[in-house]
């Protein structure tokens, strides 16, 4: 296998620069006419100004604008950054060694850069505030989820780690807060199709062999609302929250199901009740067991009304 090219020019802001590969056929007579086509959000007065400031990156070092397009090559480059919200929430550290980082990644803040999400992500803020520029994560937690998520801090076992989340050596749990149903049988193993098109934000339930299971079982209730136990045997998109809205409970703040409701990216009330709290595993490399338990609780249990305003808006 190739080893993937190495970056000419460092991180910025906790960043890597962006990589892009030439088709290996094409008539464009230099760089900059390919880019303008092939970069159509970026302004082509834009793309012109970073190759004369040689902010572009070939293997051998930065490009001009007079660069000729040259099919097959790679280049480098730092994208604009976009104007963000600040999340307003700290990363706790749970666990750390020379290989693997553990936190309590708060709700409301993007586990990796994405879409408007790139400095206001749990990736970039640790990589600057632990200087850590190789922290690469081991599995994916949704933005509004908090709870456990793994980092691994050396390129050379990130491999190793992802793996056991790709193959399900993991036994992951959360917790949910959501309606109490008297008359909804737990617990139980809920297995069915979720399917997520490309560009939908919402998932769903369709007919077809199932491809998705979770075990849910009500730890205790009281004034109407249950704190329910989830142990997920499978990892699909939106698996929890759309299981337990199927079982008509939907987990408490869940802006997308049953139905879709907007959220501004500053409104930080009524977080999804949802928490990754146990992760364990046997480490990879050296053999041993390790359990983690997050210290984060869901504000709802504790107080519906301390839940429903929440921080203020920023």
């Amino acid at each position: 296998m190739r080893r993937r090219l190495r970056s000419p020019i460092p991180p910025r802001h906790g960043l890597d620069a962006a990589r892009l590969r030439m088709p290996e056929e094409g008539e464009w007579g230099s760089l900059l006419e390919h880019l303008i086509e092939r970069l159509p959000r970026v302004a082509p007065e834009r793309i012109e100004q970073m190759l004369r400031e040689e902010r572009i990156f070939g293997v051998d070092g930065p490009l001009g604008v007079e660069a000729p397009f040259v099919p097959g090559s790679f280049i480098w480059f730092h994208r604009d950054l976009p104007d963000e919200v600040t999340v307003p929430f700290e990363v706790p550290v749970v666990y750390r060694d020379e290989h693997l980082l553990v936190v309590d990644k708060p709700h409301f803040l993007a586990a990796i850069p994405r879409g408007q999400h790139i400095q206001q992500t749990a990736l970039v803020r640790l990589r600057r505030q632990l200087d850590l520029p190789e922290l690469s994560p081991a599995h994916r937690l949704d933005r509004v989820t908090a709870g456990l998520m793994m980092f691994v801090i050396t390129r050379d076992v990130r491999g190793k780690y992802q793996e056991m989340f790709r193959h399900r050596k993991v036994y992951k749990e959360y917790e949910a807060i959501a309606a109490h149903d008297p008359a909804l049988s737990l617990p139980r193993t809920v297995r069915s199709r979720i399917v997520k098109e490309r560009g939908v934000i919402v998932a769903q339930e369709v007919l077809g062999d199932p491809n998705a299971e979770t075990y849910v079982e009500l730890a205790e209730h009281r004034d109407g609302l249950g704190r329910y136990r989830l142990v997920p045997a499978t990892g699909r998109t939106h698996q929890l929250r759309v299981h337990m809205s199927g079982l008509g409970v939907p987990i408490l703040g869940d802006d997308f199901y049953p139905e879709v409701r907007e959220k501004a990216l500053d409104d930080f009330t009524k977080p999804l009740q949802l928490l990754a709290k146990v992760v364990e595993f046997d480490d990879p490399l050296t053999g041993e067991h390790r359990r983690f338990t997050s210290s984060l609780r869901l504000s709802a249990w504790e107080s519906l009304a301390q839940w429903a305003t929440g921080p203020p808006r920023t």
